[in-house]
């Protein structure tokens, strides 16, 4: 019954690629049949980033090419081309045992969201209301990563629970680091959070034939007071084959009011040539109406914060209008992968936070299981930008001051059982 962690960022899509997919493509599976598989990843590494307040850190880091998890999935086969299937996937640090993580600012908000306010206000921001939320489930769910079951036909798959959001999915498709080190461009649109990675209580049809793929998603907000209030919508379309790829996704969320809030277009290509696979994504990210903003209101106003001042002073702050493009390219080198991209947030709004990025990741295949990671990435905050970077599994934060630079090295041990 919970809602939507939106909390980067950020992990990589398995939902449909090691589930629905698999299922779908189960065919060694006879009539009346079940199974039921463990699975997981344990990514853990050190990272050294600069730009954090007192200057830098070096920190043991889990999730940094991919959120460490385990899970349980299971079909079975029904016959006639039907298949009953579920997935339970759970989140865990790789180096602490901990359900989620802090990122390595702790409370601290972009300057642009408390400059000017009382110094209470401030306070009450950045130690109450949305300071201590920052981070990646921060709730401690159990299946904070995915869990679902459903119905995989001949005519597509039917599934309900806790999913990745259509709009996620063609981002992480056409994202040239597939979502994992700190120079995927998802870091750059963090705080705020500018897309719903997954949603809650959401009911899914998805279909993938002849390369095309699509999905159509909605996630009830369970609002007595009306079906649409706290609510998600989206959809996705596209193709892929092995030379070429496009698509388009949209994620549509609203508020406990029922007021369009969090709303985010994404649109990508893939072009491969063989030595270099190119990748390219835009995404339109618009937010007029917080999507927490009516709870934020109501525990400010019960800290004494006047509602005149959080309507006119702090709601605007957390408006967004933002462009995001990524532009990048996967390399086979050697044994391993060689992955290269540059990133640009283009702020729309008075505040001008733009960032750039720029980065480059090298995978390492020690095995079938198991690969060695580096990354560095740097981040070129403008004068009121505070963006530092994290990882696939964990969020970032801000940089000490608006307009400072981060930089970040990350190496990782993967393993996937």
């Amino acid at each position: 019954m919970q809602k939507s962690h939106r909390h980067l960022r950020p992990t990589r899509l398995t939902a449909l690629a090691a589930a629905v997919l698999g299922s779908i493509a189960f065919s060694a599976v006879h009539a009346q049949s079940a199974n039921v598989t463990l699975y997981g990843i344990v990514d853990v590494g050190i990272q050294h980033v600069s730009g954090v307040k007192g200057g830098s850190v070096t920190q043991v880091a889990s999730g940094i090419m991919e959120g460490s998890r385990f899970g349980i999935r299971g079909t079975e086969d029904l016959g006639n081309g039907y298949r009953a299937m579920f997935v339970a996937e759970a989140r865990f640090e790789g180096d602490t045992g901990a359900l989620g993580n802090r990122p390595a600012s702790g409370n601290q908000l972009p300057d642009r969201l408390t400059a000017g306010l009382p110094a209470s206000v401030q306070a009450a921001l950045t130690n109450v209301a949305i300071g201590p939320s920052l981070g990646v489930n921060t709730g401690n769910r159990l299946f904070d990563r995915q869990v679902f079951a459903g119905l995989v036909t001949p005519f597509g798959a039917i599934l309900m629970g806790r999913q990745y959001t259509p709009a996620f999915e063609v981002s992480n498709r056409y994202d040239a680091f597939a979502n994992a080190t700190a120079a995927s461009p998802g870091q750059i649109i963090s705080i705020p959070a500018g897309l719903d990675i997954r949603a809650d209580n959401s009911v899914l049809y998805r279909i993938e034939k002849d390369g095309f793929f699509g999905g159509l998603m909605y996630a009830a907000g369970e609002n007595a007071a009306g079906m649409s209030r706290g609510s998600l919508k989206g959809a996705n379309i596209g193709y892929q084959s092995e030379r070429f790829g496009a698509g388009v996704g949209y994620n549509e969320r609203r508020d406990s009011l029922g007021r369009k809030a969090l709303n985010t277009l994404t649109a990508g290509a893939n072009y491969n040539l063989g030595f270099a696979n190119l990748f390219g994504l835009y995404a339109i990210v618009k937010e007029p109406n917080p999507s927490s903003g009516v709870e934020l209101r109501a525990g400010l106003v019960a800290a004494g914060v006047p509602g005149a001042l959080i309507d006119t002073g702090i709601l605007p702050r957390l408006q967004q209008d933002v462009r995001l493009y990524h532009f990048g390219t996967r390399i086979p080198l050697g044994t391993g992968t060689l992955s290269v991209g540059y990133s640009k947030a283009d702020d729309r709004r008075n505040t001008d936070a733009d960032v750039q990025s720029y980065g480059a990741s090298y995978t390492y295949p020690l095995s079938k299981r198991t690969d060695l990671n580096l990354a560095i990435t740097e981040v070129k905050n403008d004068k009121n930008a505070q963006v530092l970077p994290g990882g696939n599994g964990f969020l970032g934060g801000v940089t000490g001051v608006a307009g400072q630079d981060a930089r970040s090295i990350q190496f990782s041990v993967r393993h996937r059982f």
